[in-house]
């Protein structure tokens, strides 16, 4: 009955606009109350606080704030810009150049953001505003924006793979080596999406092959693309940690902004320092809010009810994978990511390890899944952002991702049942 009290009680919070973090933490809060005065549950309420202190009071998650500010530090000191003309010089030749410069840009940014939304919302300003004026159809351009950003938490760094790194107990510097290839894969499938729409509707190209174009965009582009290099290949080797590696990450976005490019006002660092309080602010109080929620289901053994129910269905790993896959598209619809990987992880992890699923293969299932959702309606956060972007009505924002949508499931068919697409760095490079 209580438990009732507990998920009816989220439903309904959410369901009044509640930020998620309050709706997990009030219902939560609730169930205890009622538990408490009922005699059903002999914890006391203040329980709560310690249980979401105890939440975010983890040394991987300080690898959050450092990415976002790292995000936030190339966006405002205009590397974007320099990124996105390296990419029109190399792709922007080919036929539909402009969706393609697109999904290269958004390969590169996701080596230094590790979010979908600053990507949409750094780059997509610059690529929609470009496509635009080249004479692309809005909606396409909204479409490749959008599904080319779900790139960014897959290829290192990602913010979703520490946060589920931590929850589930699984290696932060194996989830980020496994992403590599899924995002290549993702980018290859798109940029083949975007040749079949330039070929049916007979786009040519935006911009002359040129070797010295390419050279002189990497000349003014090299130090930027060096930040996944960084990043990645110091974690890979060994020299850092993930959480150093964000540091790492934030050193040369500074270097970069102040001394090198001086593109940079302390004006501009200290508005980028509050946003990315702000934004970490955000996560962390989800994290706190679902570590409660997740914590009464741990211990009123509902985890361990729906392994159980669920096994009892199917033990064949595909069934097993199938049903999880359906049910993280749904909740990807309706739930944030961070609050969904957090509430989620402790549930469903403990399944796919019963029927032989890798953790660090589940990983990429689960975030893949959920960037996913952030297409989808009703809580789609690019959907969002892109519409604002864009100047466009929400609803015509949706109508522009859904064919995009087509591509990403392809890749989450891929990942879900070839291993070794994700697998193969981190067996590699950690085992």
């Amino acid at each position: 009955m209580l438990i009732a009290v507990l998920l009816v009680s989220l439903l309904i919070f959410i369901a009044m606009g509640l930020p998620i973090a309050v709706a997990l933490a009030g219902s939560s809060l609730l169930y205890l109350a009622i538990g408490y005065l009922t005699g059903e549950v002999a914890v006391p309420s203040v329980v709560v606080i310690h249980r979401m202190v105890n939440g975010v009071d983890s040394f991987p998650l300080l690898a959050v704030p450092f990415f976002v500010f790292a995000g936030n530090l190339m966006n405002t000191a205009g590397i974007t810009k320099r990124i996105y003309d390296f990419a029109l010089a190399i792709v922007g030749w080919l036929k539909g150049g402009l969706g393609h410069v697109n999904v290269i840009g958004s390969v590169i940014f996701a080596g230094m953001s590790g979010t979908a939304v600053a990507d949409a919302g750094g780059l997509g300003t610059i690529e929609i505003k470009a496509m635009r004026d080249h004479g692309y159809d809005v909606n396409f351009a909204v479409g490749i924006t959008a599904a080319s950003s779900t790139i960014g938490p897959i290829i290192p760094p990602s913010l979703p793979m520490v946060i589920y790194g931590v929850v589930g107990g699984v290696s932060i510097g194996q989830l980020f080596a496994a992403g590599v290839v899924p995002g290549l894969i993702m980018a290859v499938i798109l940029m083949g999406t975007v040749t079949l729409y330039a070929h049916r509707r007979g786009w040519g190209r935006d911009a002359e092959f040129s070797i010295r174009n390419m050279a002189s965009s990497f000349r003014l582009a090299w130090m930027p693309l060096m930040t996944p290099v960084i990043i990645l290949g110091g974690m890979l080797f060994g020299v850092f940690t993930p959480t150093e590696a964000a540091v790492a990450a934030c050193a040369y976005a500074l270097l970069l902004g102040l001394v090198v490019y001086r593109s940079l006002s302390w004006r501009q660092l200290v508005r980028v320092s509050m946003d990315t309080i702000e934004t970490t602010a955000v996560v962390l109080l989800i994290v706190a809010g679902a570590s409660i929620f997740g914590w009464i289901l741990a211990t009123t053994r509902v985890t361990e009810a729906f392994a159980e129910a669920m096994l009892s269905i199917t033990r064949d790993p595909i069934y097993v994978l199938l049903l999880i896959n359906l049910l993280l598209l749904v909740v990807g619809c309706f739930m944030e990511t961070i609050a969904a990987i957090t509430i989620l992880t402790p549930v469903l992890l403990p399944v796919a390890v019963q029927v032989g699923i890798d953790p660090v293969q589940f990983g990429l299932i689960m975030v893949l899944n959920l960037m996913i959702g952030l297409l989808t309606p009703p809580v789609g956060m690019v959907l969002y952002v892109l519409a604002r972007v864009a100047s466009i009505p929400f609803e015509q924002c949706v109508r522009a991702c859904l064919p995009f949508i087509v591509p990403l499931l392809i890749v989450l068919f891929l990942i879900t049942f070839v291993p070794g697409v994700t697998l193969w760095l981190p067996t590699l490079f950690f085992r």
